[in-house]
C-alpha cells in the first residue's frame, strides 16, 4: 500500500528545523525603510510567509508593529510579502 502523506509542508519545513536555534538579537533585529534585506526563513513558523519565496531579495517598505513589509519581484510581478524580523538578514 502507499503510504499517506503527511501534508504539503512537511518535506520542505524538515530543512529549516535542523538549523539553528533563534537567539534575541535576531528577534529584536531592527531594520529602516529602503533597506535591502533577504528572506532566510528559520524553524519559527510565526510570521512566515510559504517557503517559495526563500533566499530572494527584497526591499522594506513599512513596518507593521513588530512585523515589515518587503516588496519582492517573483517573476516579472512584484510581490509583497509581511514578514518578522526573525526570517530577515541584512543583504551584503
Amino acid at each position: 500500500m502507499v503510504k499517506r502523506s503527511k501534508g504539503i509542508l512537511s518535506k520542505r519545513t524538515k530543512r529549516t528545523k535542523r538549523k539553528k536555534k533563534i537567539t534575541v538579537s535576531e528577534q529584536v533585529r531592527k531594520f529602516s525603510v529602503g533597506d535591502q534585506v533577504v528572506y532566510t526563513p528559520v524553524a519559527s513558523t510565526k510570521g512566515r510567509p510559504h517557503l517559495r519565496y526563500r533566499n530572494k531579495y527584497g526591499k522594506i517598505v513599512e513596518k507593521r508593529g513588530n512585523s515589515y513589509a518587503i516588496e519582492i519581484k517573483d517573476g516579472g510581478k512584484k510581490k509583497m510579502l509581511i514578514s518578522n524580523p526573525i526570517h530577515l538578514t541584512p543583504s551584503r
